[in-house]
């Protein structure tokens, strides 16, 4: 949880940079890009946990 709170401060500091001096974000600057990304997430997620269950790891053949 403190990786994750740091990572949002992170975000928003760099966020407020970007903006201060203007230049474009490197994010989605829209809820559907930025939930085509959370999809990614969530998918490779999804992957990890189905492998897991099958006894597979990323490292095994």
């Amino acid at each position: 949880m403190k990786l994750s709170i740091q990572s949002f401060i992170a975000g928003i500091v760099m966020g407020a940079i970007f903006s201060l001096l203007n230049l474009p974000i490197p994010a989605p600057p829209n809820l559907a890009g930025i939930m085509g990304i959370v999809g990614i997430f969530i998918g490779f997620l999804i992957i990890n946990q189905f492998n897991k269950a099958r006894g597979k790891t990323e490292n095994s053949s």
